[in-house]
């Protein structure tokens, strides 16, 4: 039989163009605009030009510029060509200059990627910026800065107000699109911007007041808010009361991952404010409360109120201080809450820690959509949890390698992930699961970049760097202080941890230490700081 001499050109347009559609519309063009009448034809679809990123991206918080190569093509050759039919656009400061110097006559939106926040702001307030020219057509904008060495938050909020006096027709605003750590605003008195054309903003606060401000009518059309608070307890005398109705509004989303006192007092009032409220996320971390936040509270505080409501997804823990009760709540009691719940998958999961004096419960829908699932215990009940990065473990008892194993089958994109238990382990040397006839296999963690041990006891110290326990990838940043590591690796001697050491990045936080000679041969990177 002859091998197959077929070529891509001989391909179906139909097929060529699903073949297309699996790359990004970076490589598309790039690869085969100007190679022939036909491909031409098929890239200049408006599935490939309709909106562009151009720049080249790891991960959110890895982004870096086009080759010269790569931008002298585009920016001579090819987006001249397509330059009418691009309607957004994805861009880096390095080569935004020069891209934007293309005539774009549909553009109406884009947004800035990796970008210092004071250049950004300049953006804004220098009137020779390329942003002038766009000023009246831009109905859509995304930016995410950096400045990790300035905590200050004055640059954000002047930055947040500035693109509104630039943006007069502004619909959608972004403002740190990755949901990093970075961009915060806060306002010591009520912002003096406003807007009666914003519909869509998505934004990360400092405090709730913060939050409050900006559902003060100065947006009186705006139908989706999506807000990150990071603290939700007033940092001011003064609350700011306000119980104008927000009859506009259809989606909202609030996320606090801090310490959440004012649950009654100030959540459920502002969800009482959004009547037409079609669709609701809230994910709160700790709730401190007298009683646990179960279905029959979301319903008759929450649900009862909003008619219109046909999506409600959420991830709620609240505590209570363990003070000589009775009859405390079990998980069967909570999640015999939702039996009216019949649009959902509600899981319930129930804690007591004696040593802390606290109870936990945390309640959520299923299929889970936030990036970060904290404080797991054993009583965890699994799942596949796609959308989670960040993981925190947390108990009074001794987490066993089975656990460690329905974690990794559980969060299979988990990217961080630290551990708060001071138990030994009590079956570490176990070399067979119960009741299973089967060897104590390698667990791998193929997407860790970040492994933090610091109130961890020595065995789960273990636990990851013992080569026949666990397999980290190359370059894991792990934290942990320097004696626990020190014994467990026998004074950085022990082969069966050399492995995995071999791949970490130690993160060593006391710099008064005198380490070994071979100390830093035994990892990938030490930095002490």
């Amino acid at each position: 039989m002859d091998y197959s001499s077929v070529q891509l050109n001989d391909l179906p347009d139909e097929i060529i163009f699903i073949i297309f559609k699996k790359l990004s519309e970076l490589d598309v063009l790039y690869s085969f605009i100007g190679v022939n009448k036909r491909f031409n034809r098929i890239v200049h679809d408006s599935t490939f030009t309709h909106s562009l990123t151009l720049f080249n991206y790891v991960s959110c918080d890895c982004i870096y510029p086009l080759s010269d190569l790569m931008l002298d093509r585009f920016c001579l050759q090819i987006l001249p060509k397509i330059g009418h039919k691009i309607k957004w656009l994805d861009l880096e400061p390095l080569s935004m200059k020069r891209i934007l110097s293309v005539n774009y006559p549909n553009l109406f939106g884009f947004g800035i990627y990796n970008i210092e926040k004071q250049s950004a702001l300049n953006l804004f307030t220098d009137k020779t910026s390329l942003m002038h020219q766009f000023k009246n057509d831009i109905l859509s904008f995304a930016i995410q800065t950096i400045n990790i060495q300035d905590t200050t938050i004055n640059l954000d909020t002047t930055m947040f107000t500035h693109i509104f006096n630039m943006f007069t027709n502004l619909k959608y605003l972004n403002f740190d699109p990755f949901f990093l750590c970075y961009q915060r605003i806060s306002f010591s008195s009520p912002p003096t911007v406003f807007s009666s054309t914003l519909l869509e903003l998505y934004v990360k606060v400092i405090c709730v007041e913060d939050c409050l401000y900006l559902l003060d009518g100065r947006f009186n059309q705006l139908r989706t808010f999506c807000v990150d608070i990071g603290l939700l307890f007033p940092s001011r005398s003064v609350l700011i009361i306000n119980k104008e109705k927000l009859p506009n509004l259809r989606c909202f989303s609030l996320t606090c991952v801090l310490s959440t006192e004012f649950y009654d007092t100030i959540i459920i009032p502002l969800l009482h404010r959004m009547s037409n409220l079609e669709q609701l996320s809230l994910y709160l971390l700790h709730v401190c409360r007298n009683r646990f936040i179960n279905g029959n509270d979301l319903k008759q505080n929450i649900i009862d109120y909003l008619p219109q409501l046909n999506q409600f997804r959420f991830s709620i823990r609240s505590t209570i201080l363990l003070k000589d009760q009775i009859d405390l709540p079990s998980n069967k009691d909570i999640q015999h809450t939702f039996k009216d719940f019949l649009n959902n998958e509600i899981i319930s999961c129930v804690n007591y820690f004696q040593e802390d004096n606290e109870g936990q419960c945390h309640i959520y829908s299923y299929p889970y959509t936030m990036r970060r699932y904290d404080n797991i215990a054993n009583n965890f009940p699994g799942g596949l949890f796609t959308c989670v990065c960040e993981v925190s473990l947390f108990d009074e008892h001794p987490f066993e390698h089975e656990f460690f194993i329905r974690i990794q089958k559980s969060f299979p994109f988990m990217e961080r992930l630290a551990i708060i238990n001071r138990k030994a382990q009590k079956h570490k040397q176990c070399k067979k699961f119960k009741n299973i006839n089967q060897d104590l296999f390698v667990i791998g963690y193929s997407h860790l970049k970040r492994l933090v041990l610091d109130e961890a006891h020595d065995d789960y110290v273990e636990q990851f760097l013992l080569d026949t326990k666990t397999c980290l990838p190359y370059g894991v940043y792990l934290h942990v202080d320097y004696e626990p590591l020190k014994r467990v690796t026998y004074n950085f001697k022990r082969k069966a941890t050399r492995i995995n050491c071999s791949k970490v990045r130690y993160i060593c936080s006391d710099t008064n230490l005198r380490f070994p000679k071979h100390f830093k041969d035994y990892f990938l990177n030490v930095d002490v700081s």
